[in-house]
């Protein structure tokens, strides 16, 4: 009780949004947009709810004029199971609504109209999520798989590409079999905007994917990755090779031919806490 209570008092309501439902009242379509905005919000408190069970620490769960988004103050450092379970818990209360408002229509308590309704925006909200494009729960689902067998922020920029690339084609179906309304081009715009501002942060995020494992805030490990290296590589460029979900041991082959052994905190520590930002990996093995 306590937890949902918490969740409620996260919720955020964008000012545009109230401009939204006086156009809606006004054009006599306040119960669409009630039916819409009740699916979207189920569908941010999935994802919240799921987030909240693993502990994860959850900013705000904010609605907005086109959409809604669960926001999280977690930096890529749970576990991929985690991350998985909280994506698609928003697209998995689709499917019990949609069995409930089947079940209420086929025992005669809603009409058939309201339900083609409810049916049409479950479907609609949905399917969208699910396109491949960053931020919605598709691009998502990409980063994750992308993490799987890539260093982060190989992956992360990876995402963007393709989420620009789906994007691109997605815009242009919409031009071309339509119909491509102001509130098509609103979200596009959205998209585009969020893309952008995703590839200009794409530093920043993956520096606080370095911090946060720096600081202890990583979930469980799913296996241990070695990263072969050499002792005239950067410190910088081997911190790149890190992956979500795997602990490091850096082997450094060294000239004299034989191999030294760094733990993924000690580059981490000469990274943040001694600022060796142009540090060879030579320079950090011991000598004995």
């Amino acid at each position: 009780m306590n937890k949902a209570l918490s969740l409620l008092k996260k919720i955020h309501i964008h000012p545009l949004l109230w401009v939204v439902v006086a156009v809606a009242i006004v054009t006599a379509h306040f119960i669409e947009l009630s039916l819409l905005l009740l699916i979207i919000f189920i569908h941010e408190m999935g994802h919240a709810a799921a987030a909240s069970f693993f502990s994860w620490r959850i900013k705000r769960i904010s609605l907005l004029p086109f959409g809604g988004v669960a926001e999280m103050d977690e930096h890529g450092n749970r576990s991929l199971y985690e991350e998985t379970v909280v994506v698609l818990a928003g697209p998995l209360q689709h499917v019990w609504m949609g069995a409930l408002a089947y079940g209420l229509y086929a025992m005669g308590i809603v009409p058939e109209y309201w339900y083609a309704r409810f049916f049409d925006f479950n479907m609609m909200v949905l399917l969208f999520n699910l396109l491949p494009v960053w931020p919605l729960d598709g691009g998502k689902l990409i980063f994750l798989l992308l993490s799987f067998r890539r260093a982060f922020p190989l992956a992360h920029l990876q995402t963007i590409i393709f989420s620009g690339a789906v994007l691109l084609v997605f815009a242009f179906m919409m031009l071309v079999v339509g119909p491509f309304t102001l509130n098509v081009l609103i979200i596009v715009g959205f998209l585009a905007f969020s893309l952008f501002y995703e590839w200009k942060q794409r530093r920043y995020v993956f520096i606080r994917f370095l911090m946060e494992r720096y600081y202890g805030n990583q979930g469980e490990f799913r296996s241990l990755l070695p990263i072969k290296v050499t002792e005239e590589e950067e410190l910088a460029a081997v911190l790149e090779r890190f992956q979500r979900g795997c602990k490091h041991r850096v082997i450094v082959k060294q000239k004299n031919g034989k191999e030294a052994s760094l733990d993924e905190n000690e580059l981490l520590h000469a990274y943040f806490a001694e600022k060796n930002l142009q540090a060879k990996m030579g320079d950090l093995v011991i000598p004995y």
